[in-house]
């Protein structure tokens, strides 16, 4: 089979937790460490979130005195790509010696005019409580909005529309390489009149990107991994309750929130819906188990739905 896996911010921080190399490093392995006997058996792609580093290292940059300018969101996405991208790479290496493993700084193509870029919604960096998040976005002319009973930045998340480098990955997935890419949902980047490329200030979300390549890549399966074992509905109630088995009509007459499950919710309808492959969502985990349907939510099309 041929599994495309969008880990979660989770695989690599979490919640709260000081962003240290070696923290990140810790989390990888243990998400290699679940991952690894599945690459085993299939085809694998791999791509990753990359909020709470691309937070950091724009915060960083903001209080930089040595720059003019802080850098850009394009090229904070190209850094926490190489990083995060060096850790799994590193990590598959050392479980599966002797597999080719790929980790592939790529672009995202993202349309100039989308609304994203005028009502921001996507969460990056650390958490606030609501005084020094208010506080901040006023020093540094950042956009804050609630993420559960914390604040955090929030920046414009473009729809992705194709990956630039799909070709590539192409290639090096037809040679039984792990391929790592798209991290951070891909390096946003428009092209222009001219036909050029340039970067844009935006976070894309790697789930809806994850969706497109498995997609592109003719993926037999979609796995959405995070930090809780299920989708559930009335999350944080206490009417609370797991969904197991399911379907895009089903999911979509349902609301989930938009900083945390809503994405992953969206990214596996719609890769459903266009497919007629399985997505799931689910703990890291439970990744082997995930795949046998044995845990998380699994989205399949309905029986009436001609697939």
């Amino acid at each position: 089979m041929r599994l495309v896996v969008a880990l979660g911010g989770n695989a690599l921080l979490e919640r709260g937790e000081v962003p240290g190399a070696e923290i990140q490093e810790k989390h990888v392995a243990a998400a290699v460490e679940a991952l690894a006997p599945l690459a085993v058996d299939h085809d694998m792609i791999i791509t990753h979130g990359n909020g709470p580093q691309v937070g950091l290292l724009a915060l960083e940059s903001a209080q930089d005195p040595n720059l003019p300018h802080q850098y850009p969101f394009d090229v904070l996405g190209a850094q926490t790509q190489g990083m995060i991208g060096y850790f799994l790479l590193q990590a598959f290496e050392n479980a599966l010696p002797g597999r080719e493993v790929v980790s592939l700084v790529s672009q995202t193509l993202v349309d100039a005019n989308d609304s994203a870029f005028t009502y921001p919604t996507k969460f990056v960096g650390p958490v606030y409580d609501e005084q020094d998040a208010k506080r901040i976005a006023v020093l540094r002319g950042w956009v804050v909005r609630p993420d559960g009973p914390a604040w955090r930045r929030v920046v414009a998340s473009p729809e992705p529309q194709m990956p630039v480098e799909l070709a590539t990955i192409r290639l090096l997935v037809a040679n039984a390489a792990i391929v790592i890419c798209t991290g951070g949902g891909g390096i946003p980047v428009c092209r222009g009149a001219d036909g050029l490329l340039h970067g844009v200030e935006a976070v894309i979300d790697k789930d809806l990107t994850a969706t497109i390549l498995a997609r592109e890549l003719n993926a037999d399966a979609l796995l959405l991994l995070t930090d809780v074992a299920n989708v559930e509905l009335g999350y944080g109630s206490d009417e609370a309750r797991p969904i197991y088995h399911t379907t895009p009509a089903a999911l979509r007459t349902e609301k989930f929130p938009s900083g945390s499950m809503g994405p992953k919710v969206e990214a596996a309808c719609r890769f459903v819906e266009t497919t007629g492959n399985k997505a799931i969502i689910g703990r890291l985990d439970d990744a082997t188990s995930l795949l046998l349907g044995a845990s998380g939510t699994v989205v399949e099309p309905a029986p009436s739905d001609g697939h």
